[in-house]
């Protein structure tokens, strides 16, 4: 009888010690599946915004920015050309004398500057339209949205002109038409709203750099 005893407890014992190994493997097993495939490391999930994609509604941002800045300063200087001949005593006093329109042309940048340089502000301006639209590509800021659609509508608006304008393609001189607060520009540069979408556009995007905002809407700014 003791013989019979002592003989079921050692199974007992060794049937306890087989189940405790079982778990054991099961709880390697769930451990093991939250590893990486091929690896010994559990995987880490990449950081928030990096390398992430433009979210739709910021692309339309900037898209409709752009579009809408060069449609207005297109559809004012044809319109311009139009009714205010290209001559110094054909100007329009508005706003009691803030604003006097008038056409002249220029054959440099924004606000008369860089005169005689045509041909390298036109390449200028298809490099930065060229950087800014693969910019769009990871932009997920709203606010720089509206800040590099302000510059690109802007740089295509005089764009067209130097392309399209006389003496000839690439050449072309832009239309300006607006001078504050005197006529012929006598105390600012005579400009036109192409100029003024640029200005504005590169405003907001010190603003925000100043502030540590990202294209991906990610904060660089530590307290």
């Amino acid at each position: 009888m003791r013989f019979r005893g002592s003989e079921f407890a050692g199974q007992f014992r060794a049937g306890q010690f087989r189940a405790g190994q079982a778990g054991a493997g099961q709880f390697g097993s769930a451990v093991s599946s939250d590893k990486a495939p091929g690896s010994g490391a559990t995987s880490v999930p990449p950081a928030p915004g990096a390398d992430a994609p433009a979210r739709p509604r910021t692309v339309a941002v900037f898209a409709a920015v752009a579009v809408t800045a060069l449609v207005l300063d297109v559809v004012s200087k044809i319109a311009v050309v139009a009714e205010l001949p290209e001559h110094p005593m054909k100007r329009l006093r508005v706003l009691g004398g803030v604003l006097y329109l008038q056409q002249v042309r220029n054959s440099g940048a924004a606000f008369s500057l860089g005169t005689g340089y045509t041909v390298i502000l036109t390449v200028v301006a298809l490099i930065v339209a060229a950087v800014i639209i693969r910019a769009a590509k990871r932009m997920r800021s709203a606010g720089w949205a509206v800040a590099l659609g302000l510059v690109l509508g802007g740089a295509l608006g005089n764009l067209c002109d130097r392309l399209f304008r006389n003496p000839g393609p690439g050449r072309g001189w832009v239309v300006d038409w607006i001078s504050l607060f005197g006529p012929d520009g006598e105390h600012w540069p005579i400009f036109n709203l192409a100029d003024s979408a640029i200005v504005c556009g590169a405003v907001l995007a010190a603003i925000l750099a100043v502030r540590g905002i990202d294209l991906d809407a990610r904060s660089n700014r530590r307290g």
